[in-house]
């Protein structure tokens, strides 16, 4: 299976978070891992599909009663 890389605007279309999140997140240090395509500013950003699903699944809050 190849991996899916997505751009910050379609990850937007795609899943509850808006760009300005996505960006607020990559600053301060959360959110989904990404991969930085140029070292400056202005540099591409990519997510991969996989990374998006692991950090979602991660910060999934189930509220199962105790057996």
């Amino acid at each position: 299976m190849t991996e899916e890389f997505l751009t910050p605007r379609q990850v937007a279309d795609e899943y509850p978070f808006t760009l300005s999140q996505l960006g607020t997140w990559r600053w301060m240090g959360l959110g989904p891992d990404y991969i930085k395509t140029t070292p400056s500013k202005a540099g591409r950003i990519k997510y991969r599909r996989s990374a998006i699903e692991r950090w979602l699944k991660e910060h999934t809050v189930s509220h199962r009663e105790a057996a």
